[in-house]
């Protein structure tokens, strides 16, 4: 029984005790009468019902506000108090009964209060040892962390349904990349924990990939990996290898596949490139078989006849000239557009410059204890190099300089050259021959005690590049100069260096190995859910008024755990001016919106982002009503199941002043930063809900439709937007 029925109950008993006695009493004298006793009665107490009634209705008030402040007081009081007690106990250590109403209550939270503070000491103490427990596996955890981020190739793990439960760096940027070539809005990342592989990759091909490797373990096979070529998504062409992971069993038992490693390289590049080659080939083939055949028809008539006239024999000179020329012409042209398709390399890897540089000085200034300085130094140009070698070259010319010049100094100097790239190595002093250069570029070499087998030549060659000595004469200084060529700007839209700062794997969870294929099945527990947490900036308050989205931010949870690196932030331009009040709000200006995808582009991009899961929000029915809005411009509908963590507020504390996020947020003892921006209130929202999920369960909500169901019963599920 509720607060509420047991006050009304309170109440009809008060009314009971206070008439029922003068009721009862009455009914028994008037039964007993005599007829003229009964119309004497009546005379007798007519005149006084009135007043009676007065008394009795002027004391059923005063006892029924007498209930009431004891039932506020102590009842609610107390029901208050329990929720605090569930928060300390599940959601929020920190958070402390607040010692308010009368004396006894008063007492009552403060013992709780020093109950908890005890409880939270032994608490520490508990964790201090898990901690120092699991700080071995968290080692492990971190190493396996810094190897998948250093692998240069993208990575991925996948349970038998293909969802993935592990992927790195290079594998984020490589299909964040291919996503940007597919569609027109990159901001829905097609990698992600818990998704689906089969949305990058063609089904069909993998699963015959698994079938051969599965054949292959069958038949005992010390290496079951497949192979195979596929297209992605927007174009590209990848190669794809496919290992399994095999489950621990007993060694009398076969060990079965319980998923697969996915490495991945997009080999679309170096097709272009062999196709370029093959269009050297041809046009080389073409061009020049006119000019020799031309050139042959005149050697031969000026082989056969050795008497022809003058101005004949010079005519066919000028035709054999001219045909010379034109091959010459066609090959500079070839050379020009087709170089780096026509130079066999060294495998080069992407470098950035400055530390390159820097590894240079490191080790110029320890073997050779010559002090370097950089200047004119752009630190965003990445290099496409053999680090090892091109250093050694370094260090073999540095060491050269101070054997026979005596330089007291080296600079270094690194600016960009068109598709070339320029490093400076800057000395002042003598100047030195091209005879003494041509015998350094071409002498094998050797710093110290350590040689190489290679020349200054040979590691230039490698990188299809060029080096030369000049001068600066007014500032008497002299130079080498490195031309190397520099990582093409279609590398750099899918390479890792468009983020330095994470180059850890974004995120691994081994549970999901037993993870399946999540659908909108509302008898799920809660815990096996995967959700999408979403915000909406707006212009205003009032969709069915013209109001329109300017931002939506989200963010995924997956297994219990909040995917902050896995999210959707996208400004929308609203196609509108915004309202100044808005904007001291939310900080978005029009300058900001201007230029941005329209709605019926950011929308569709966002729908395939949160598939598959169920949205959570906070004040859901407002940020809901603004995607209904647009579901006839857009076609995209959102189908899905939501929850409200404004409704499962009001369920599980139903006896607190306010259900506001930041209220919320404080009750649960969750951090707010980023407020009143899409993904930041996403954040805070997603926090929440994931605190919410333990408290559900103690109260015996822990499917879907429990906690659709309880929603709907709330005050606050009556709003419409």
């Amino acid at each position: 029984m509720n607060a509420r029925i047991r006050f009304i109950v309170s109440v009809i008993v008060l009314g009971m005790l206070m008439t029922g006695p003068f009721l009862i009493t009455a009914v028994l004298i008037w039964a007993d009468a005599q007829p003229a006793e009964q119309t004497l009665l009546i005379q007798l107490i007519a005149p006084h019902l009135s007043l009676g009634a007065l008394m009795t209705t002027f004391g059923f008030i005063v006892g029924l506000l007498v209930i009431r402040y004891l039932f506020r007081q102590y009842v609610q009081g107390l029901l208050k108090m329990a929720e605090s007690l569930r928060l300390m106990l599940s959601a929020n250590r920190n958070f402390r009964v607040t010692p308010e109403g009368p004396p006894e209550v008063q007492l009552l939270a403060q013992a709780t209060n020093d109950l908890a503070q005890q409880r939270d000491g032994l608490m520490d103490d508990v964790d201090a040892q898990i901690a120092a427990a699991k700080s071995s596996v968290e080692e492990e955890k971190n190493r396996l962390a810094a190897l998948m981020s250093e692998l240069a190739q993208a990575v991925v793990v996948c349970n038998r349904d293909g969802r993935i439960l592990l992927y790195n760096s290079r594998a984020r940027l490589q299909f964040s990349g291919l996503a940007q070539a597919g569609t027109a809005l990159a901001s829905g990342a097609l990698i992600g924990l818990g998704r689906s592989i089969f949305s990058i990759l063609e089904r069909n091909q993998i699963d015959h990939a698994l079938e051969v490797v599965r054949q292959r373990l069958h038949k005992g096979a010390a290496a079951a990996i497949a192979n195979f070529i596929t297209t992605a998504r927007g174009g590209q062409l990848l190669r794809v290898q496919l290992v399994p992971v095999l489950s621990s069993r007993d060694e009398s038992q076969q060990r079965e596949m319980s998923g697969y490693v996915l490495t991945v390289e997009n080999i679309t590049r170096s097709l272009e490139q062999e196709s370029r080659r093959d269009q050297v080939l041809q046009s080389l083939t073409d061009g020049s078989r006119g000019c020799l055949a031309n050139i042959r028809v005149a050697v031969g008539n000026l082989m056969d006849y050795p008497d022809m006239e003058l101005e004949i024999r010079e005519r066919f000179v000028s035709i054999i000239s001219d045909e010379v020329v034109r091959m010459s012409q066609r090959l500079d042209q070839t050379m020009t557009e087709f170089a780096d398709s026509l130079k066999t390399r060294w495998p080069l890897e992407d470098v950035l410059g400055i530390d390159l540089i820097a590894a240079a000085q490191r080790r110029i200034e320890a073997r050779l204890k010559l002090p370097s300085k950089m200047e004119e130094i752009d630190e965003g140009l990445w290099l496409r190099a053999e680090s090892f070698s091109l250093v050694f070259s370094i260090c073999f010319l540095a060491s050269r300089l101070v054997d026979h010049y005596q330089i007291k100094e080296l600079r270094f100097r690194l600016l960009p050259f068109g598709k070339l790239a320029y490093l400076d190595l800057i000395w002042a002093g003598h100047a030195m021959s091209s005879e003494t250069f041509y015998t350094w570029e071409t002498d094998a070499m050797q710093v110290g005690n350590e040689s190489s087998p290679l020349s200054l030549r040979d590691v230039i060659d490698r990188h299809g590049g060029e080096i030369w000595y000049d001068r600066e004469k007014a500032a008497h200084r002299a130079f080498f100069r490195f031309v190397l060529p520099v990582v093409p700007p279609e590398n750099m839209a899918v390479g890792e260096s468009v983020d330095v700062g994470d180059v850890r794997p974004e995120y691994y969870d081994f549970d999901l190995f037993h993870f399946r294929d999540q659908s909108a099945d509302l008898d799920r527990p809660l815990s096996d859910l995967v959700y999408t947490v979403f915000d909406t900036e707006t212009t205003g308050l009032e969709p069915a008024a013209g109001d329109e989205i300017i931002q939506i931010g989200a963010l995924r949870i997956v297994n219990g755990r909040l995917l902050r690196n896995e999210n959707f932030n996208q400004l929308v331009d609203p196609e509108r001016f915004l309202r100044p009040e808005g904007t001291r709000i939310h900080g978005i200006t029009d300058d900001m919106v201007r230029g941005q995808p329209h709605i019926d582009v950011v929308l569709p991009a966002f729908h395939d982002f949160c598939s598959d899961t169920v949205l959570v929000a906070h004040n859901a029915a407002f940020d809901m009503r603004f995607l209904q809005m647009k579901e006839e411009r857009t076609g995209v509908v959102f189908s899905q199941p939501v929850l409200d963590t404004l409704l499962l507020s009001g369920v599980l504390h139903a006896n607190q002043d306010s259900h506001q996020l930041d209220s919320i947020a404080e009750r649960l003892g969750v951090s707010v930063t980023g407020r009143h921006s899409a993904l930041g209130d996403a954040c805070t929202t997603g926090e929440v809900f994931l605190k919410m999920l333990p408290l559900m369960a103690q109260i015996g909500i822990v499917t879907l439709r429990q906690a659709l169901e309880a929603s709907e019963k709330t005050y606050f599920a009556r709003v419409k937007y």
